[in-house]
């Protein structure tokens, strides 16, 4: 079978469903590809600054995503070998925490169903011989010939190796993540809590009254290593033996993790240098975004927020671009093949200048933030120095950043 699609967004999470939305809101239709038989929602929970909540109202999700979450009042850090502790106050509305299954239902709910195919899982892609625009092939046979092509399909991306950009990097962490509910309700108030331990970090954020979101970041051991990665009851068994010097109300949490909340996973990071210098982002008609743009390790928080700000910075400049116009009798102006090639071009060129700053910075505060937290001591030098000369110790400065207008 073959069929053929003006904008293809391979990738159906966060990245993908919400470039689609965004697309959508500038009169532009698109079809997501996702090649698992349903929207997963992987990743059990997911903080979102300010910054995040300014792309999901641009994206008109906003409101309905604020009544599903807790505003948080404030960050607390504890260094238990230390015996030292921080606290930074949230701006009004500036952190809550949000399930993805909710995110990504606000998303794909606001949009068509026949905008979304699920299990279908893009294998290859090859310029065509005559158009050079891009052709997917996929796993169960069908070619599918599109204008656009945006890859949305997180650090193992198929759009990103076809634009030949290196591989993601893999930092030495495990992290355990989980979600806990209540029945009725929990004591941890309304606080982010984050608790360093000899190279472990234990992490609890609450998503209302009743649901907490927790993780175990350490540094693994070649045992760790051999644990399964889907077996729930191990991971919670491996939780737990991290955690066995906490108190029992916090094993308590652990042990009733929701098992299909449940994942343990390496962290994966693109380098700032490689988010600053790589040309690999964009090429003709075909570019990235999200986690198969700029993967990075969760210690700002900003993973999901920075997808939603490409989305809304790449329909932006697309719609820019394709803006075809009407003539004085009204008529739309039909764009020729290269005609798009060469406007889709400088659309996709202008939002990859205006993101790689933006990325770049958040790929090389989150690169510091492991090496302080991690490193050996020489490293977490270096990691404060650079912060401090970089950042001027403004550890959420970079939560105020404003995507713009859709």
């Amino acid at each position: 079978m073959e069929e053929i699609h003006d904008i293809v967004i391979v990738g159906g999470g966060i990245s993908g469903l919400a470039t689609a939305l965004a697309l959508q809101r500038k009169g532009i239709k698109s079809i997501v590809l996702e090649r698992h038989e349903t929207l997963r929602s992987s990743g059990a929970a997911i903080g979102m600054f300010i910054n995040g909540w300014r792309a999901l109202d641009e994206l008109g999700v906003g409101r309905r995503l604020r009544e599903k979450s807790l505003a948080l009042m404030e960050i607390q850090d504890v260094w238990i070998h230390k015996d030292v502790s921080r606290v930074t106050p949230c701006r009004k509305e500036g952190l809550r925490c949000l399930r993805r299954s909710d995110l990504i239902d606000a998303l794909a709910s606001s949009l068509p169903a026949e905008c979304i195919r699920v299990g279908c899982q893009v294998v290859r892609i090859e310029p065509d011989p005559l158009t050079l625009f891009p052709t997917l092939y996929t796993r169960e046979g069908e070619i599918i010939k599109a204008k656009v092509l945006i890859g949305c399909d997180g650090w193992n991306s198929v759009v990103a190796k076809c634009l030949g950009l290196a591989e993601p990097k893999t930092l030495r962490n495990l992290v355990i993540r989980g979600v806990t509910e209540f029945s009725k309700g929990h004591q941890f108030g309304d606080s982010f809590v984050r608790q360093f331990d000899d190279k472990m970090l234990f992490g609890m954020i609450p998503i209302d009254h009743q649901i907490i979101h927790w993780f175990v970041d350490w540094l693994p051991t070649s045992t760790d290593m051999e644990t399964s990665t889907r077996n729930p009851d191990m991971i919670k068994e491996l939780a737990t033996a991290k955690l066995r010097n906490h108190p029992p109300e916090t094993l308590e949490m652990v042990r009733n993790g929701e098992p299909d909340s449940l994942s343990l996973a390496r962290i994966r990071y693109r380098s700032p240098w490689d988010l600053l210098l790589s040309d690999a982002f964009h090429r003709s008609t075909t570019c990235l975004t999200g986690d198969a743009m700029h993967v990075m390790g969760p210690f700002l928080g900003q993973g999901g927020a920075a997808a939603l700000e490409d989305a809304v910075v790449l329909s932006r400049n697309l719609a820019m671009a394709l803006r075809k116009g009407e003539e004085d009798d009204g008529e739309v102006t039909v764009l020729s093949d290269e005609e798009i090639k060469r406007r889709v071009g400088l659309g996709m060129g202008e939002y990859v200048r205006e993101r790689r700053r933006r990325i770049a910075l958040l790929g090389l505060q989150s690169y510091l933030m492991d090496l302080i937290y991690s490193g050996s001591n020489v490293y977490k030098l270096v990691g404060l120095v650079v912060l401090m000369v970089f950042f001027r110790g403004e550890m959420l400065k970079h939560t105020e950043y404003d995507c713009g207008r859709l």
